[in-house]
């Protein structure tokens, strides 16, 4: 059965992509960051869920996302790769900020999150 705990570490790091990389927006207090254990996906590394609408209008919420972090993949990369990785589950928030969904193409591709990644280091 999958696990998941709260990653306030996680958290950190993706309000900072957040604000680096001046995603205004992203209301960064309505991303929530989870780590998960014991998933039977193979080659998943971190997920990005948003709040779908019918649910944000019976529960009374406001648009939320979830980056969840596979922790049996994700602990394992590099510090530049999981950078990049939380780069490109960000970049799966619509500018609406509605709880809709980017696809990969054309907004989410591995040339932009690398043109994406060279500004956040500068």
């Amino acid at each position: 059965m999958i696990q998941y705990v709260l990653a306030e570490d996680i958290d950190l790091r993706v309000k900072e992509v957040i604000q680096k990389l001046k995603m205004t927006h992203i209301d960064e207090s309505r991303v929530i960051c989870l780590r998960s254990r014991g998933s039977g996906s193979r080659r998943v590394i971190a997920r990005c869920h948003g709040l779908p609408r019918i649910m944000q209008i019976a529960l009374g919420q406001k648009p939320h996302y979830i980056i969840e972090i596979l922790s049996e993949r994700f602990d394992r990369l590099s510090r530049e790769d999981q950078t990049k990785v939380l780069i490109h589950e960000v970049l799966h928030i619509p500018h609406s900020f509605g709880g809709g969904f980017r696809s990969h193409k054309p907004y989410v591709t591995r040339a932009k999150v690398q043109k994406m990644y060279d500004e956040f280091i500068k």
